[in-house]
């Protein structure tokens, strides 16, 4: 085992090393931001207003969004419903522990690098979508399907290589959807609840797949509902435990952006438990884990954009491209901010092992929260972020099992799912996480290659858009 464990470690590496996928996840933000032209600086408040409106003014019409609802907007949820989907599925532990991760690896400067990869992922983001709703599909319930498993087949005229990217997609994410989305988060969940309140992981699991099922059983529908309550609520109350830390810490804030911005260029020197890291690793584990924590260029989010009931593929693209900016401008730098500002990255343990991870970010909450209770924060939110992260990658492996393998296999893969969810609450999973590592960077890498083949449309067609809406041309 450990010798398996070595060559998946060396695989991991490599894919999500500083040549191979961190480049092209980067690279493909970048170039799509160049041939957005900033679209996504230029329209963030416009967005963000999309992405709170009510659901038959976000639909709008083809021209200008002024229509009210009718039955020839195509779709099953609401441009809302659609982004608090995507968010359960990305909100998850990566927010708490790999935030963590990041700094006790690469320092302070790595957040910086997580923001760079924010902001131009925001790019990626929107293509995803766009390219979601464009070429999304009825499938045969009379739902829309969509995402990187339909629109790649699109994106070049050699059929072969369309189909291929599109079905290495699909495999990738089913996997991932056992791996990421299940697996490690109901360990996270379980590990959490015993720590904190002694709760057998077995009722855990138990209770945990049984909920999940009973949501998966409404289909998308049931999923936005439960994820539109459900996540602004989580989101905030994380959000406002750790600006309470940062307001008692108001003073080492400056200093605390500083170091941040300081270090993204010259690395860190040791510094009590912090082993030090040079700019090599501050860039790739910023980039890594903002990447993780966001999924912008990963595909997956746009399964969910698939489903909003929009005409437009332009305005949901632009609703999507916000769950990035609040997943790691907003969340990412919560996290980031409340490590760096009480000091706790530089901690160790009773062994004098520097903390890693979720116990990282429960420490800094610790010495940062009045009476020193920081960790039941961290402990509450890390089992909701893990759970709503369950139910969203849930609905992407349901979509992509119904396309390789036809509407009746979906439920045997929400059995399959369930008894996931149960075996990853009572088992160490060493091996789970390394594997659901790979199996991401793997799931990306047809998508990327998709996106950059279709930037050429998505550029034309958001232009063409953008001058018939007088809303969103206007605005700047």
């Amino acid at each position: 085992m450990d010798k398996f464990l070595e060559v998946l470690s060396t695989v991991d590496s490599f894919v999500w090393g500083p040549f191979f996928l961190i480049p092209l996840l980067l690279g493909t933000g970048l170039w799509l931001t160049i041939r957005l032209a900033g679209l996504q600086f230029r329209k963030l408040g416009p967005a963000m207003h999309l992405a709170l409106l009510k659901r038959d003014e976000a639909a709008g019409d083809s021209a200008a969004g002024k229509q009210p609802l009718d039955d020839t907007i195509e779709g099953d949820i609401s441009h809302y419903q659609a982004l608090t989907t995507a968010l359960a599925a990305t909100v998850g532990v990566g927010n708490i522990a790999g935030v963590a991760t990041a700094i006790h690896i690469g320092g302070p400067g790595a957040v910086f690098w997580m923001w760079i990869t924010g902001l131009f992922g925001m790019a990626s983001k929107y293509s995803e979508a766009f390219m979601a709703v464009r070429f999304r599909t009825k499938d045969a319930k009379g739902e829309m399907s969509g995402g990187p498993q339909y629109y790649l087949e699109k994106v070049t005229n050699v059929k072969w290589l369309g189909r291929t990217l599109a079905v290495a997609f699909a495999v990738f994410a089913i996997i991932a959807s056992l791996g990421t989305g299940n697996l490690t988060q109901a360990n996270s969940v379980a590990t959490q609840l015993q720590a904190s309140f002694g709760i057998n992981p077995w009722m855990t699991g138990l209770f945990m797949a049984a909920l999940t099922g009973i949501v998966l059983l409404g289909g998308v529908k049931s999923i936005g509902r439960v994820t539109s309550a459900f996540v602004p609520i989580m989101i905030i109350l994380y959000v406002g435990a750790a600006l309470i830390v940062l307001g008692l810490h108001l003073a080492e804030i400056p200093d605390a952006l500083a170091l941040i911005f300081h270090d993204a260029f010259t690395g860190t020197a040791a510094t009590g438990g912090f082993v030090g890291s040079t700019f090599m690793i501050v860039v790739q584990y910023g980039v890594a884990r903002g990447i993780f924590s966001n999924e912008s260029g990963m595909g997956t989010s746009a399964i969910a954009a698939a489903a909003a009931r929009t005409r437009e593929p332009v305005r949901q693209g632009l609703v999507s491209m916000t769950q990035t900016f609040i997943d790691t401008i907003i969340v990412v730098s919560m996290t980031a901010l409340v490590i760096v500002v009480t000091g706790a990255w530089k901690a160790t343990d009773a062994d004098g092992n520097p903390l890693d991870g979720s116990p990282l970010t429960a420490e800094a909450f610790n010495l940062g929260f009045p009476g020193g209770q920081g960790h039941f924060v961290v402990a509450i939110s890390l089992v909701f972020f893990a759970f709503s992260t369950v139910l969203g990658w849930a609905y992407y492996g349901e979509r992509c099992v119904e396309r390789l393998f036809g509407l009746n296999a979906v439920t045997v893969y929400r059995v399959l799912f369930a008894i996931v969810i149960f075996v990853g609450c009572i088992t160490e999973l060493k091996v789970a996480w390394t594997l659901a590592d790979i199996t991401n960077g793997l799931m990306a890498l047809p998508n990327l290659i998709g996106l950059i083949l279709a930037s050429g449309l998505i550029a034309h067609e958001t232009r063409a858009y953008l001058k018939r809406d007088p809303k969103l041309r206007e605005s700047r």
